[in-house]
């Protein structure tokens, strides 16, 4: 049986999609929201994020600030995530929406 990965990417406003696209088609992935799909992984097969993002390297002109994160099984069957493609960005578009308990004292 297959395990399932789950992809999200970023390849900015002019990324190579096409390329993309036609790599995921190509893996019958499944669409998960925004810029997020999944797809079955064939069994046995370790290294995964590295057999991925060789696959992709060949399929898609991916730039040094495109984003591709990978969701998957490791051996023991715990779930793992990590960004085979880019970094995480310093600062998440929802920082600073939260509330927070602290009330600053304005002095002078």
């Amino acid at each position: 049986m297959a395990s399932r990965i789950w992809i999200s990417y970023d390849l900015g406003v002019d990324g190579d999609y096409e390329g993309f696209y036609r790599w995921l088609d190509s893996k019958q992935a499944v669409e998960c929201g925004d810029s997020c799909a999944s797809l079955a992984w064939p069994p046995g097969r370790s290294g995964v994020e590295q057999a991925i993002k060789n696959d992709l390297s060949k399929s898609v002109k991916l730039r040094l600030r495109d984003r591709v994160y990978l969701i998957f099984q490791d051996q023991q069957q715990r779930y793992k995530g990590k960004f085979i493609f880019g970094n995480r960005k310093k600062s998440a578009p929802w920082s600073g929406y939260a509330m927070s308990e602290e009330s600053a004292v304005d002095e002078g």
